[in-house]
């Protein structure tokens, strides 16, 4: 049989394209060059560049697991009960991620709803920050006879490293560094912002952890980062807010008996 010059391009050319269609051919059985782009997008999923030498192991990994997948299916292993269970599982957590790729895709968050959460947060954490110390003790004459002693020359550093029973600050001379007024609890933050730079509470103060000393050392203006330099803080933030929203949503709504 002849073929003229147009059919064999035709021939070759049809040939090329099956061929840029699969990875490789593996016992007869051709691997789809789609499943390259699949793995692709899982790797770049996780965060890692797909270099050429990542390109070069997904391809070995995927026919690999042709000569793999070809062998337990000769064995009939595809056959078992307790490979069709783990297939279930894997086909919903599959759906169930790309429902939720899904949603975020369709629900970006956006930059009016950043700047109202940065707003929010410069709202509660804004005003001043105090850098204090703090000298805690379980009983309340024990911190009396403290403020005494400092009265008369003590060391409010040297006495909050031998007795405070904060384990974090005692051993830095009850140094709380730089803080908000709100990062503490009521009776002490209260207490710290009546005093000025300088001033120690002239009486205890109890709290849910013992009797404190205070003493300021410094105020300042807080020092808040600029929105943009946490807005991808508040971006990933807000996208699992909106996610979490939309599963106890769908939960609500579905009938369970």
């Amino acid at each position: 049989m002849k073929f003229s010059k147009l059919a064999l391009s035709l021939l070759v050319a049809l040939s090329f394209s099956a061929s840029a269609q699969n990875l490789a051919i593996v016992n007869g059985k051709p691997v789809p060059s789609s499943r390259v782009e699949a793995l692709k997008q899982q790797v770049e999923r996780s965060g890692r560049p797909v270099t050429p030498e990542i390109l070069a192991q997904i391809k070995e990994e995927l026919i690999a697991r042709e000569v793999f997948m070809q062998e337990a299916r000769k064995r009939g292993l595809d056959a078992s009960e307790d490979y069709k269970a783990q297939l279930e599982l894997a086909r919903q957590s599959i759906l169930i991620r790309e429902l939720f790729a899904n949603f975020q895709k369709k629900n970006p968050v956006s930059d009016a709803e950043i700047k109202a959460e940065y707003d929010k947060f410069v709202g509660a954490n804004g005003g001043k920050e105090y850098r204090a110390r703090h000298i805690l003790v379980e009983k309340e004459d024990e911190a009396k006879a403290l403020i005494a002693d400092i009265k008369k020359g003590g060391k409010f550093e040297d006495l909050a490293k031998k007795v405070s029973k904060d384990p974090g600050s005692g051993a830095n001379g009850g140094d709380l560094d730089w803080a908000n007024a709100s990062s503490y609890v009521p009776e002490f933050s209260n207490a710290m912002v009546k005093l000025e730079k300088g001033q120690m509470t002239e009486a205890p103060i109890k709290s849910q952890f013992g009797f404190h000393i205070i003493r300021v050392d410094d105020v300042r203006d807080a020092q808040l980062p600029k929105l943009e330099e946490v807005k991808p803080q508040i971006t990933q933030q807000l996208t699992q807010s909106k996610l979490s929203k939309f599963q106890e949503d769908l939960r609500a709504k579905a009938k369970i008996k």
